[in-house]
């Protein structure tokens, strides 16, 4: 029988671990004993710091387990493991590093330890070029500023150790500086530091010299956020017009096709209000945590244009400069040229750039700045010698240009574009008819009479202001369909209540008309009357009552109403003419898909037809019928093997020849000779 001998307490340190944790001031002894011989292998240590230590590493972890039972004997262990680690970390034993940077993420994790000076030291440690250590530290970092933020946001110690990341990004080892800027971005993305701090220290890595960190300080920009809720939570019916107010209204009535096309084109117009009352959900809001955009702007775009990085890049500090200038309105007159330089059919990625170009418009810059470019656009792309998806990408670009930007485009030029509504290539034609429709709800006079569409009394108001002209009114727009302050309302509305001073016995019924009817009346009304007593009333009323939600509803009904209604003194036989595209309310960014929109898929060429059909044939045998031999190792018939044999030994075979077919002369003679036989059988 083997002998027993499991309480050796001096040398099994985990049973004395778990012994000590129970009850600490049993094994006080025990413990001494080992915090002794703890001190003597750091001497030893300290003589050779470059040589491995199993014992050590074992002692080391020992009293970071059991230091919370003995905080008066450990006051200093912390302290000179730090030490040590600051010290030596370039030259240590890679699994003793380990070891001793996860003593000390022990001691924080029992709060024994300050969380300032432990993560300058780890911040500090990751120059080392050890992997494995990085990505430890890198998690501890981010997990510890995160609980420290757990309950409340800790000011104090968020403003220290950003003021240290800050002299980090500009650290000469590359490492230590994109691990730095990592964990910023990553406790940024997780709402921990999203501070304009935060954001503006980040933006000085957009200017280093180390192209990994350079990378992913314009990723960090450029990205978006994940968190957006669905589009049901802000489609609320307290806040406009809904689906059924537009069918009350517009149903009501004789059933004809006129009803029918307006009720259509009321739907379309409340979806594209509905798109553009939506809360604005940024695509990422660090662009607008940025003290100072347009200095920045400025400086990227100089690094910018002495910059000797690689192609991709250049094209994302192509996009921060444009999504810079898009959303902040600056003045940045030398990037529109520099884009101009790659405005080229064959030039790579140039739909990308065409994005950008769009994306830096607005309506603050002079509009001869933004001509020169168009027309760029307009003699490159929209040309008869380049194809159709060249034509349309072209056409897109412009149209977007425009929308934010109305007085980018000339009238002659407009024109011009217009006529390709009838071009044999449906992409080109629809992007002219798209363009069409954006100028005739912003700026109709500008098209010719006939590509006017359907005057209403939208369109008729429109207005394309000039550079600097503001649009300031002192009247809310379609408050005119409301009832002023204290008058009497005289539409048939009528009410009874129930006097509760009077004994009266009950309800008094009323016949009274629907909300919808009594709003058509008044829209009706409106129309008679000139544009100047619709403002006059409409100050009226916007200053003589406070305005509810309901009457929000009635005053949006109303201006849409313009956008279906034709003008008055019109003539209502016109057809209406319907929308070349859906449009898309605009916001802050563009979408690639704005500039590529194609309305007919392009033909595949032969190589992607030959993939397609050969991924339909892999598994065409599960359809297959399946015959199964009694014998698996039977000969199989001659028919069986004329189907396996090369078409070449085949070719002269009986069953493999086609019957030659009879020409219509030799059908002919044929007829003609059966005749006669058949003659000369009946004369015998």
């Amino acid at each position: 029988m083997s002998a027993r001998n499991n309480n050796k307490l001096p040398s099994n340190l985990p049973q004395l671990q778990n012994l000590i944790k129970r009850d600490p001031r049993s094994y006080t002894e025990e413990f001494v004993q080992q915090h002794h011989h703890y001190q003597s292998n750091v001497r030893i240590f300290k003589l050779q710091p470059d040589k491995p230590s199993k014992e050590l590493s074992e002692l080391v972890m020992f009293i970071a387990q059991v230091a919370h039972c003995y905080p008066t004997e450990l006051a200093n262990f912390a302290q000179e493991l730090k030490e040590l680690l600051f010290s030596h970390h370039t030259i240590l034993d890679s699994d003793l590093r380990m070891t001793f940077c996860k003593a000390l993420i022990l001691l924080r994790n029992k709060n024994l330890l300050n969380p300032t000076s432990l993560l300058e030291l780890f911040f500090e440690l990751l120059r080392c070029r050890d992997k494995l250590l990085r990505k430890t530290l890198y998690t501890h970092i981010v997990t510890d500023i995160k609980n420290i933020n757990a309950k409340h946001k800790n000011n104090k110690v968020n403003t220290i150790l950003q003021n240290f990341m800050y002299t980090m990004l500009r650290d000469s080892n590359p490492i230590a500086a994109k691990i730095s800027l990592d964990v910023m971005i990553e406790l940024y993305k997780r709402n921990i530091w999203n501070d304009a701090k935060t954001v503006n220290v980040i933006t000085t890595a957009c200017f280093s010299k180390v192209t990994k960190i350079l990378v992913g300080a314009l990723k960090f920009f450029l990205g978006k956020d994940v968190d957006e809720k669905n589009d049901s939570d802000l489609d609320s019916e307290d806040e406009g017009p809904t689906t059924r107010d537009v069918l009350m209204r517009y149903a009501t009535g004789k059933k004809a096709t006129k009803n029918k096309k307006k009720l259509e084109k009321a739907l379309k117009v409340l979806k594209k209000h509905k798109k553009k009352k939506k809360a604005e959900v940024f695509n990422f809001s660090a662009i607008h945590l940025i003290h100072d955009p347009q200095g920045f702007a400025e400086k990227i775009f100089k690094q910018l244009e002495d910059s000797k990085e690689r192609f991709e890049v250049k094209m994302m500090m192509m996009d921060l400069i444009s999504r810079l200038v898009g959303i902040h309105e600056l003045f940045l007159f030398n990037f529109y040229p520099f884009t101009q330089r790659f405005l080229q059919p064959h030039q790579r990625d140039v739909t990308k750039i065409l994005l950008y170009a769009a994306q830096a418009t607005h309506q603050l810059v002079p509009p001869e700045i933004i001509q020169t470019m168009v027309m760029t656009i307009a003699n490159n792309f929209v040309t008869d010698r380049n194809s159709g998806e060249v034509m349309t990408v072209g056409i897109n670009t412009i149209k977007e240009v425009s929308a934010r930007c109305p007085l980018a485009i000339t009238e002659d030029l407009l024109q011009d574009l217009a006529q390709y509504k009838t071009h044999k290539d449906k992409n080109v034609m629809m992007s002219a008819k798209s363009l069409i429709h954006l100028f005739r709800t912003m700026n109709p006079q500008m098209l010719h009479k006939k590509d006017r569409g359907k005057p209403t009394e939208a369109s008729r108001e429109a207005k394309c202001h000039e550079y600097g002209e503001l649009d300031s009114k002192d009247y809310i727009p379609g408050a005119e369909v409301l009832e002023e302050e204290g008058e009497e309302d005289d539409d048939g509305w009528e009410s009874a209540s129930m006097d509760e001073d009077e004994d009266d016995e009950g309800w008094i019924d009323v016949h009274h008309s629907s909300d919808e009817e009594q709003q058509k009346e008044v829209v009706e009304k409106m129309k008679s009357m000139p544009t100047e007593a619709r403002k006059a009333k409409a100050a009226i009323v916007s200053a003589s009552r406070l305005l509810t939600q309901e009457d929000f509803k009635k005053i949006r009904l109303a201006q849409m109403a313009k956008e279906i209604d034709a003008a008055p003194g019109k003539s209502q036989k016109r057809k209406i003419i319907e929308d070349a595209s859906d449009d898309e309310s605009k916001g802050e960014l563009l979408s690639l898909r704005n500039i590529e929109r194609l309305h007919k898929k392009p033909k595949s060429d032969k190589e992607t037809r030959l993939a397609t059909a050969m991924a339909g044939r892999s598994e065409r045998n599960e359809f297959v019928k399946k015959r199964n031999k009694l014998n698996p190792f039977a000969s199989t018939t001659n028919q069986d093997k004329k189907k396996k044999k090369n078409f070449m030994m085949m070719r002269y075979s009986r069953g493999v020849r086609a019957k030659s077919k009879r020409s219509f002369r030799d059908k002919q003679i044929a007829l003609r000779d059966a005749l006669l036989r058949k003659k000369k059988q009946l004369m015998k």
